[in-house]
């Protein structure tokens, strides 16, 4: 198997989990998810069944999630989103500020903790009851006001 391949927990809605592989730049295929699982036997998978895609470290539990919001504003440079799935569960992450990243079938986001088993997360559209966007962290810069002209006349008395 190529060291391309990305280790994955699929989470379903019906909380059954699939631990596969996937092909890190085209996993999503005509609404299916294309899965090598750990048999070796290639699995597609419905988009409209799955959950959240965890992109982990190691297999195992896939609610290794050790937070599932932000403790304080993120640093790094994005969206921060908040996620509400249609079970109600809320999580918070980072999706990059680019709408070619974007794809019809879903979202890529980072989890708040980075440091722990699940690195990223792909969250299909069918799974969500809202995304609402909370900051944009970074990405503008603001000019820097220069020294201010003295060869300017004032126009009014201040």
């Amino acid at each position: 198997m190529p060291s391309t391949h990305k280790k994955v927990i699929v989470r379903k809605i019906d909380r059954d989990t699939v631990n596969g592989y996937v092909a890190p730049s085209h996993f999503v295929d005509d609404g299916k998810l294309q899965l090598l699982n750990t048999s070796g036997n290639v699995v597609a998978i419905e988009l409209a069944d799955i959950k959240c895609v965890y992109f982990v470290r190691e297999f195992g539990d896939s609610d290794s999630l050790s937070r599932k919001t932000f403790t304080t504003r993120p640093r790094a440079e994005g969206l921060w989103v908040r996620i509400r799935f249609k079970d109600g569960e809320v999580l918070e992450g980072l999706m990059p500020n680019d709408l070619s990243l974007t794809t019809p079938e879903g979202f890529l986001i980072n989890p708040p903790d980075l440091r722990s088993n699940v690195q990223r997360l792909f969250i299909p559209r069918a799974s969500l009851e809202s995304l609402t966007v909370l900051a944009v962290i970074g990405g503008t810069r603001r000019q820097r006001r220069g020294a201010e002209d003295l060869r300017q006349v004032p126009m009014f008395g201040e």
